[in-house]
């Protein structure tokens, strides 16, 4: 009896460290992840007509908003 409960426990033992690793490099890709974010977003920064696209969205995200509170209603042109 005791030989299996030292089998179980080393079997959970495996478990948990296999899943310790997993997360260690689920940590170490969200950083990953982060650097190049900021990176894209430092770059996309300097790209001419970013304040304009940026405004453009802006807008854009204020009627998306209104449509959904349902203060205005999307237009679907007739198709001829």
């Amino acid at each position: 009896m005791k030989g299996q409960k030292q089998s179980r426990v080393d079997n959970l033992e495996k478990r948990m460290a296999a899943v310790t690793n997993v997360l260690q490099q689920l940590i170490n890709e969200m950083g990953n992840l982060k650097t190049m974010t900021l990176g894209n977003y430092s770059l996309t920064k300097n790209l001419p007509g970013y304040e304009e696209a940026v405004e453009k969205l802006k807008k854009e995200n204020e009627e998306m908003q209104q449509v959904s509170k349902g203060e205005t209603k999307l237009e679907i042109p007739d198709e001829q």
